[in-house]
């Protein structure tokens, strides 16, 4: 089921908005206009019976040219005698109200003849009685009528301009939208040199902008993934060469019969070296994933650190490294196993970069409520440069491969992913 795109959406919100708004600014207007003819009827009616009765009290009143004026009006007029019989057009009013006019009084009201509202005005005179003038509601408001519908057309065309207007906006709306699609899309399918003009509102910029920064950040993690595939492979050839070279030379008979321990302990040591480098491939691709499990322990880091030290006592000593322990209580809900790993790839680590003689130093304490676990050496250390991407996979390696002791450049970044699956974090300095 295909849906509506956005300037759809905000075309038919415009249309709405406009309709709802041409409707009730319709009954408003005919509310307004109607209400304003109305008393404008009356206040005509009531100056047309004031100059009726003057006309009577001056014997003009019957003159042909008055009688015009009342016709073309629409309006009609009838004399209330001082007494007797009334004529026809005198008994719409109430007795109570012809006796008011004969009395000097004023008579304002509307009344229904032949089922037509009416406006009355009766106004007296001098010889005690009066003028009734009369007009139909409907003829009074003729003509505001005729506004009415001009008004109502005049609505309706703004409301089909503002629909207009509103479904060209909404195409203009959406154009910078369907634009961020289009790179999405290039993105996904590959294609890195994507750029948004940084044009319109300040929103639409700051999405041009992110997708911008995305384009180059995806640039740089791909060039990054591209040298790192290409370290690994580098790696992975050099115990490979060096097996495949060692086993050619003993499946031809050429290693000499006193040399065959000794070429067969350097194979076994090239082969656990790619062992330890896969496994670390698949430790990292299993975090990357978030596929191993924790198992949260109340257990003392103290414990972990002086079992730690002790699996690691012999290495450092072949190496002629002074191995230390500064470890105090320090109890904390973790996984021991998983922090076990982060303990002993960080003395791997600091044993591959200290020389012969420098202190290596595990130790353990409490930071107010938290537990903290250190590894430190007397190596080279890193400079500032360094800190920022210690535990990029292969960062380090890259930088220092041919200069120094390296590993396989995954140690630091499964250290970290591991402390943060274990809701803790790690840091060089």
């Amino acid at each position: 089921m295909s849906r509506a795109s956005l300037a759809t959406r905000i075309a038919a919100l415009g249309i709405a908005v406009a309709i709802v708004t041409g409707i009730l600014a319709g009954a408003l207007a005919v509310g307004l206009i109607g209400s304003a003819q109305r008393q404008s009827a009356k206040q005509t009616l009531a100056r047309v019976a004031g100059a009726a009765a003057t006309a009577e009290d001056a014997g003009t009143f019957d003159r042909p040219r008055i009688r015009a004026v009342l016709q073309v009006l629409r309006m009609r007029a009838a004399v209330i005698p001082p007494s007797g019989p009334l004529p026809a057009g005198v008994r719409i009013l109430r007795p109570a109200q012809i006796a008011d006019v004969r009395a000097g009084g004023r008579v304002s009201t509307t009344v229904s003849i032949g089922g037509h509202d009416t406006l009355v005005e009766a106004r007296p005179t001098r010889d005690g009685g009066g003028i009734v003038v009369v007009q139909r509601i409907a003829d009074a408001t003729a003509a505001g009528a005729q506004a009415i519908r001009r008004t109502l057309l005049a609505i309706l065309v703004g409301v089909a301009v503002a629909a207009g207007l509103g479904a060209l906006v909404a195409r203009r709306m959406a154009r910078p939208l369907r634009r961020t699609a289009a790179a999405a899309h290039a993105l996904a399918a590959g294609s890195r040199d994507v750029t948004l003009p940084r044009r319109g509102p300040a929103e639409v910029v700051e999405v041009a902008d992110a997708v911008g920064g995305l384009a180059d950040a995806l640039t740089r993690a791909e060039g990054r993934q591209r040298e790192f595939l290409l370290s690994v492979s580098h790696d992975l050839r050099t115990p490979l060469t060096a097996i495949t070279g060692y086993a050619e030379s003993l499946s031809h008979g050429v290693i000499p019969t006193g040399e065959v321990g000794e070429v067969g302990a350097i194979m076994l040591g090239e082969a656990r070296r790619l062992e330890r480098m896969v496994a670390d491939l698949l430790d990292l691709a299993r975090l990357d994933a978030d596929e191993i499990t924790v198992q949260f322990l109340d257990v003392d880091l103290a414990v972990l650190v002086r079992e730690a030290a002790s699996a690691w006592t012999g290495r450092c000593e072949q190496a002629g490294i002074d191995l230390r322990v500064e470890a105090t209580t320090a109890p904390c809900r973790t996984d021991p196993q998983r922090l076990r790993q982060i303990l002993d790839g960080l003395v791997e680590n600091a044993l591959r970069v200290t020389p012969a003689g420098a202190p290596i130093v595990l130790a353990a304490r409490t930071d107010g409520a938290t537990a903290v676990a250190e590894v430190r050496d007397g190596g080279p250390g890193l400079t500032d440069d360094d800190l920022a991407v210690a535990f990029e996979r292969s960062e380090l390696h890259r930088r220092y491969r041919g200069r120094r002791a390296v590993g396989s450049g995954l140690g630091l970044a499964i250290v970290q992913r591991i402390a943060h699956r274990l809701g803790g974090g790690v840091e060089a300095g």
